[in-house]
């Protein structure tokens, strides 16, 4: 028998053990999170609050600044300073542009490179910091995201193409040390939370526990939110309706795009009343509700380091916080607060200094509670405690700005499809804290 036809029956065996029913394999199923996780830091010089994402080919850590309230996620594109394989501009009647809602086809003299490429639509890039904004493109890269069970991190979830724009190393000029960027989590089709959702199929909503001293942790999809020593969070959040402010409060970079005509990217949420120290102050009810310019009513920021108020509520909250502790000598002020106490004379609890406590009455008749952890600063080495709330004048566009030290060891999760927001309060009557969960132990 020739060599040929002794090897003829092999084949024939092995393919028929490879055909087999009995040894076919089923295409493992695609891995879907439930929730993907990202730690965030605070910067002490700027009061920002900083994440660090993996994108591009090769995955590289890029650190960028949260804004609930921002548009989207952009990076800067400058040239050296970009660089991936895997970076794809989004083409003029693209998909990606449509999302956008992009109009604009531009051309660039400078490339082709990341951020200048030609027949590319563009979009308004905004450093929310600061107020400002610039021009950018539109691209697609790949996205790394840390799944989550509500406890503990778990495997690394790849995007391929998620959405974000070019912006550059000058517009973050004022951003923290390190920062090339802004990760908007804002009411838009671009936001991370939306195109997240879209992209892998979790719910849309989002969750942020944000720590002054240590690392906290903002959750993209589905609770529960569990911080050590295993304390459930979620079972014992409050909620209020989440409001839609119909008017855009972005500042209006470029009018031939149409941003400001937006219905508003931040959120909103309805406060009826304000108390201190358990007794209700004087404040006019047309601050506290948004009118047909888009002004008043209260938002939630994580760029302002501090809660800004309208100057009559600002004086209100602050003559009945006085008048509660009127027998604390007051010191004098340390900018930009105006109200400041020797630290020591006001004694320290598991929620802070001993302070009054400060309501907010919202809708659906419940009551955020903010206590001296929240409503005091120490300043000057921790010898003097201030009232970490600032006067934004007398014509705001928004009367109550709720800033990131109000929110600090406070569980609030933004539950976009179901349009509410929950909250916990103060972390610390609960023996935890923000700075709690558990990044080191993987399912």
């Amino acid at each position: 028998m020739s060599s040929s036809s002794s090897i003829l029956p092999c084949l024939v065996f092995s393919l028929f053990l490879f055909i087999s029913p009995g040894t076919a394999r089923t295409p493992a199923k695609p891995f879907r999170p439930r929730a993907l996780i990202l730690s965030v830091t605070k910067d002490p010089l700027t009061s920002q609050y900083l994440t660090s994402i993996r994108q591009r080919t090769p995955l590289r850590p890029v650190k960028v600044t949260v804004d609930v309230g921002g548009k989207a996620l952009w990076v800067a594109c400058d040239r050296d300073e970009y660089i991936s394989s895997t970076y794809r501009p989004a083409l003029c009647g693209s998909p990606q542009c449509r999302l956008a809602k992009s109009k604009t086809c531009d051309n660039c003299w400078d490339g082709p490179r990341p951020g200048c490429n030609n027949n590319t639509c563009s979009t308004v890039v905004y450093n929310t910091v600061e107020k400002s904004g610039q021009i950018g493109e539109l691209a697609t890269d790949v996205l790394a995201l840390q799944s989550a069970d509500g406890s503990n991190p778990g495997r690394v979830v790849r995007v391929p193409n998620l959405l974000f724009s070019c912006g550059s190393l000058f517009l973050g000029e004022k951003l923290a040390k390190g920062a090339k960027g802004i990760a908007g989590f804002g009411r838009t089709e671009t936001s991370l939370p939306s195109l997240v959702s879209r992209a892998l199929g979790v719910r849309k909503k989002f969750a942020i526990c944000l720590s002054g001293s240590s690392k906290g942790v903002v959750f993209l999809g589905d609770g529960p939110y569990v911080m050590l020593p295993g304390i459930t969070i979620s079972d014992r959040l409050i909620y209020t309706p989440l409001l839609t402010n119909p008017v855009s409060t972005v500042h209006p970079i470029f009018d031939t795009f149409p941003d400001h005509t937006w219905p508003s990217m931040e959120y909103f949420i309805g406060v009826e009343s304000i108390k201190v120290n358990t007794k209700t102050v004087a404040v006019s009810p047309s601050l506290l509700k948004i009118n047909a310019k888009g002004n008043g009513g209260t938002k939630i920021s994580t760029v302002e380091p501090y809660t800004v108020l309208h100057t009559s509520i600002y004086n209100a909250i602050t003559k009945a916080f006085v008048k509660a502790i009127s027998k604390v000598p007051r010191v004098n002020p340390v900018s930009p607060f105006e109200t400041c106490y020797k630290a020591s004379s006001l004694g320290s609890t598991r929620l802070g200094p001993g302070v009054p406590a400060i309501e907010l009455v919202l809708q659906n008749n419940v009551t955020w509670m903010i206590f001296g952890a929240n409503s005091m600063v120490y300043v000057n080495n921790s010898e003097v405690a201030c009232l970490a709330f600032v006067d934004g004048g007398k014509k705001p566009r928004t009367s109550i700005v709720l800033g990131g030290h109000q929110l600090q060891d406070n569980l609030v999760e933004f539950d976009v499809e179901g349009s509410r927001l929950g909250f916990s309060s103060t972390l610390l009557g609960r023996q935890t804290n923000c700075g709690n969960f558990n990044f080191t132990t993987k399912v």
